[in-house]
């Protein structure tokens, strides 16, 4: 489906408001249409002697009426005209611009909608900040489409056609056919300078989201940034992303004067050719001084709304490119989607089970390999090896935030690519290393997963992770705003919020993904004892590179290179001397040298 087509499926939804607007813009166009006949019953009635013809036309009642009197009575006409017709268009303009604008947030919510339907695997391939673009900017091409494309269009082309008409009947036609020479004229220019807007409108979104980008990042980063003394650096790449936008805006917009130029000049050449035929015409008598003037003014009538269609089509190169950006995400195809068939998950003993799993992110490139692993109900389970062999990887599969390439994941024997993914993500709570925290209030981020949950049951789970006691002591207790990623909390503070949003959620099944790696010993032994306490009668699968944290677990499993290499309680691994002893001595003897 085109561009266009497809952007004109939006709008679907607004017919009546459309309609409506179309009605007010011909009512409009109607009263623009007669602006120039008062002046020209002026001229050619009243100042020529000719008033008996217009009085007659008038009727009766005005026949004793003064020369004076009937110039102030068409004055005024000239002024209602032209109070009726600015009423009339800027009614119908509003109510374009409100379609437009409605129009803009389907389009936004839907690509937004679509953001967060896609995998993740998706968005691990591309900038946070140019989803974010084309959200917020790209997003604009529909209304650009519809408000400087569809009304300009319609209203331009109604006023071309009624031009036309009426100086074919009422002036000559002519004139009114050799009014339409300039017409081949603009179609070279347009069609000229059309392929370079579109190309150069592309650029510019391209070098606009890689600027966003550049800025989100450095701005997010500011505490890195300073730490190594990088700020130079990050101004100077931010300038030079920024140099690469400046000189994409430059072409873009010189390649509008341009085309402005040239179009400006075609209309002027136009209108001064029709001036100079109009005023052979009054000279050989063809023609009254007063249809002169309709003649000028009908003739820049004319060619306003054809000046108008050529920047629209530019316009709409230009809005082309960023429609095409949004469609990109629409039309993405879900490589993990939900099955037709898909039921609520039914929760009974929260087993789970990895039956011959393989995932890479990449094709050629296997993280894990072959895993079979049973994980009982209510069990603690670890998942302990080096950097990169794949525990969190592990833990990423259970709530499908990625597929297998082979093998499949059961949930109480129910393979959770048949089971609905928000009923399987609504069994599952998840403590990451570094609690993800929104800008917003502590009591908003532990209700993040129950919004409808009350204040008491809020504030117990705050208090069942051990966080109640500082949400107090802050200015604005749980109404206090943690900062962007929860900046002005500690990162003991922000683990507990995760906890209690845990606590609060109350799933069946737990997800702890190295949840006391970045705290110190002392902060770790606290929300470790917090921790325990979420585990208790709940599924766990615990991820760390800290042994001792998880040696009295229920089922150790150690993975190396993607596969696993030993798995049992504590006690059987140390019996065995494999690698999980190895493991423990070493921590062991870390932990002894520490103390």
């Amino acid at each position: 489906m085109g561009v266009y087509r497809r952007c004109f499926t939006y709008f679907q939804p607004f017919k009546a408001a459309t309609t409506g607007a179309i009605l007010l813009s011909i009512a409009a166009i109607g009263f623009n249409l007669l602006k120039p006949w008062p002046l020209s019953w002026i001229i050619d009635g009243v100042l020529t002697g000719k008033e008996d013809a217009y009085q007659a036309w008038l009727g009766g009642a005005l026949a004793e009426w003064s020369a004076s009197h009937l110039i102030l009575l068409l004055c005024a006409v000239m002024v209602a005209i032209h109070i009726l017709w600015a009423m009339l268009n800027f009614a119908s303009n509003f109510m374009f611009v409100k379609v437009g604008l409605r129009v803009l947030l389907r389009l936004r919510t839907e690509l937004y909608r679509g953001l967060h339907a896609l995998p993740l695997r998706f968005h691990d391939t591309r900038r946070s900040a140019d989803s974010a673009f084309r959200v917020a900017y790209d997003t604009q091409s529909i209304q650009t489409i519809y408000n400087r494309g569809f009304s300009n269009i319609f209203s331009s082309g109604l006023l071309i056609i009624g031009t036309l008409i009426i100086m074919a009947s009422e002036i000559s036609w002519e004139l009114a056919l050799i009014s339409l020479g300039v017409i081949p004229a603009l179609y070279v220019a347009i069609r000229h300078f059309a392929v370079r807007i579109r190309t150069e409108s592309m650029t510019i979104q391209e070098r606009e989201s890689a600027l966003l980008a550049v800025a989100q990042e450095g701005l997010s980063s500011l505490r890195l940034v300073q730490a190594f003394n990088r700020e130079k650096f990050e101004v100077d790449q931010f300038s030079t992303h920024a140099d690469q936008s400046l000189q994409a805006n430059l072409r873009f917009n010189l390649t509008n004067i341009r085309s402005s130029l040239v179009v400006g000049l075609i209309i002027a050449a136009a209108t001064a050719i029709m001036l100079w035929i109009g005023s052979l015409y009054v000279l050989e008598g063809r023609l009254e001084l007063g249809k002169l003037w309709v003649l000028v003014s009908y003739v820049a009538m004319l060619y306003a709304p054809v000046e108008t269609l050529s920047y629209t089509a530019w316009a709409m190169e230009g809005a082309t490119a960023g429609a095409k950006r949004c469609f990109e995400v629409l039309d993405r195809e879900n490589d993990m989607p939900e099955a037709p068939d898909a039921q609520p998950l039914r929760v009974q003993r929260g087993e789970l089970a990895l039956r011959g799993v393989s995932f890479g992110y990449k094709e050629e490139r296997d993280i894990l390999r072959g895993i079979d692993l049973e994980i009982p109900s209510g069990k603690t389970t670890a998942l302990v090896g080096g950097t990169g062999a794949g525990k969190s990887t592990l833990l990423s599969l259970l709530p499908r935030f990625y597929d297998p390439t082979e093998g499949e994941v059961l949930f109480d024997g129910q393979s959770i690519k048949k089971v609905t993914k928000s009923s399987l993500r609504g069994a599952i709570s998840i403590v990451l290393q570094d609690t993800l925290l929104l800008s917003c209030s502590i009591r908003e981020n532990i209700a993040y997963g129950w919004p409808d949950a009350s204040e008491e049951a809020i504030i117990e789970a705050a208090q069942r992770a051990r966080a109640h006691e500082f949400i107090e002591k802050l200015p604005e207790g749980y109404g206090s705003l943690v900062g962007e990623r929860g900046a002005h909390l500690s990162v003991g503070q922000r683990q507990r919020i995760g906890i209690a949003r845990a606590f609060l959620k109350d799933a069946p099944v737990l997800l702890l993904d190295e949840p006391t790696s970045a705290l110190d010993p002392t902060t770790e032994r606290a929300v470790m004892s917090t921790i325990a306490e979420l585990m208790k009668g709940r599924t766990t699968i615990l991820t760390t590179h800290r042994i001792a944290t998880i040696h009295h677990a229920d089922q150790i499993v150690l993975l190396k290179n993607g596969a696993i290499a030993e798995r049992g309680d504590g006690k059987s691994l140390l019996a065995k001397n494999g690698s999980y002893a190895e493991l423990y001595r070493a921590a062991s003897s870390e932990g002894r040298e520490t103390s």
